[in-house]
C-alpha cells in the first residue's frame, strides 16, 4: 500500500515496508509552513529525522511541542497511549519518520537488551523518548530514500533494505568509546567547535583546508580536533567530507541540470577521471552510468 498526498510544492508520501511497518515522507519546498497529521496507535515505536530545515512535533492538542532540527532525530514511544503525528513543518524542510510496532522491533534486536536499554525487561513497559544527532552515514540513507529514483517495482524491496540500514546506523555505536561517558563531549564549547569545523568543511568542500588550518581556524589542537570530529560525527573528517561531497554530487546529477564535468568541479574535483573515480567508490558505478539509469 502507498499514498501519497500532493500539497503545492509539498508533498505526504506513505509507504508500507511490512504490515504494520512504514516510511513517512514529509517534504515542504513552499514558503509557508504545511501540517501534517496521521494516527498512531500506542503499540508502535516512532523514529523521526529532520534531514532539512526544522519541525515540530504537536501533542495533546498543541499544548506540548518537541522541535526537531536539521541533522537531528527523535525517538518516540509511549505504551500508556497513542501518540498521533501532528507536524508542523516550516519552509524548505524535509522530515521523513520510520514507524513500526514495538514487538516487530523486539524481534529485530531479541538479543540485544542490553546493548539498547529500553529493550531491557524493567524498561520495555516504560514511554522512551530520545533525541540524537544524524550521522552522515544515516544522511546518506536518508537522501537515498526522500530521493528515490529507481524502478517502481523494487521500490518495496529497496525500501525496505534501507529502513533496516537506517536503523542499523541509528543504534551503532563505537566499539572502542561509550561517547556518552566521553568528557570531551560533555564540554559545550568542545562540541561547538567541533559542530564548526564540520561547517567549514560543507562551506569550503571545493577547497577545503588541511586539518591543521582547520584545527588552527576552530582553536583546537589536531589531536582533540581528530578525536572530538569523529565523536560527535562518527567518522574522519575528510572520510565524513568525501561521503558528503558524494551525495551533494548524486543530488545534482539528479536534478538533471549539470553534466558530468560542472558537478564534479562544484564538488572539488579539477579533473573529471578523480571525480569519476571517486563517485564509482562510493556508489559503485560511474555518473554517467548513474545520469543513464535515471533516464531509464
Amino acid at each position: 500500500m502507498e499514498l501519497q498526498k500532493n500539497v503545492a510544492q509539498s508533498f505526504y508520501e506513505e509507504t508500507t515496508i511490512s504490515p504494520g511497518f512504514f516510511i513517512l515522507k514529509f517534504n515542504n519546498e513552499t514558503d509557508e509552513n504545511q501540517t501534517f497529521k496521521r494516527e498512531v496507535s500506542s503499540t508502535f515505536i516512532q523514529f523521526h529525522f529532520c534531514i532539512k530545515g526544522a519541525a515540530a512535533f504537536l501533542f495533546n492538542e498543541g499544548n506540548y511541542t518537541l522541535p526537531i532540527k536539521e541533522e537531528n532525530s527523535l525517538l518516540l514511544y509511549n505504551p500508556q497511549r497513542d501518540l498521533p503525528i501532528h507536524l508542523v513543518l516550516e519552509k524548505h524542510s524535509w522530515v521523513l519518520s520510520v514507524l513500526l510496532p514495538i514487538n516487530k522491533f523486539h524481534s529485530l534486536f531479541s538479543t540485544e537488551a542490553n546493548y539498547i536499554t529500553f529493550l531491557s525487561e524493567e524498561n520495555k513497559d516504560r514511554k522512551y523518548y530520545k533525541d540524537g544527532h544524524i550521522s552522515p552515514s544515516m544522511a546518506v540513507v536518508l537522501n537515498q530514500l526522500m530521493n528515490y529514483n529507481l524502478h517502481p517495482t523494487i521500490k518495496p524491496l529497496y525500501f525496505k533494505a534501507k529502513a533496516y540500514e537506517l536503523l542499523s546506523l541509528y543504534f551503532n555505536r563505537p566499539a572502542d568509546a561509550d561517547v556518552e561517558q566521553c568528557p570531551f563531549l560533555a564540554d559545550e564549547d568542545n562540541v561547538s567547535k567541533i559542530k564548526k569545523a564540520k561547517q567549514i568543511m560543507v562551506a569550503r568542500m571545493a577547497e577545503p583546508p588541511t586539518l591543521q588550518q582547520l584545527a588552527d581556524e576552530i582553536n583546537l589542537p589536531i589531536n582533540r580536533l581528530k578525536e572530538g570530529f569523529k565523536q560527535v560525527y562518527g567518522d574522519s573528517v575528510f572520510s565524513f567530507l568525501f561521503d558528503y561531497k558524494m551525495e551533494v554530487a548524486r543530488q545534482l546529477l539528479a536534478t538533471g541540470s549539470h553534466n558530468v564535468n560542472e558537478v564534479g568541479l562544484k564538488v572539488g574535483y579539477s579533473t573529471s577521471s578523480h571525480f569519476i573515480a571517486a563517485f564509482k567508490k562510493k556508489f559503485g558505478t560511474t555518473p554517467k552510468k548513474f545520469l543513464m539509469g535515471l533516464n531509464v
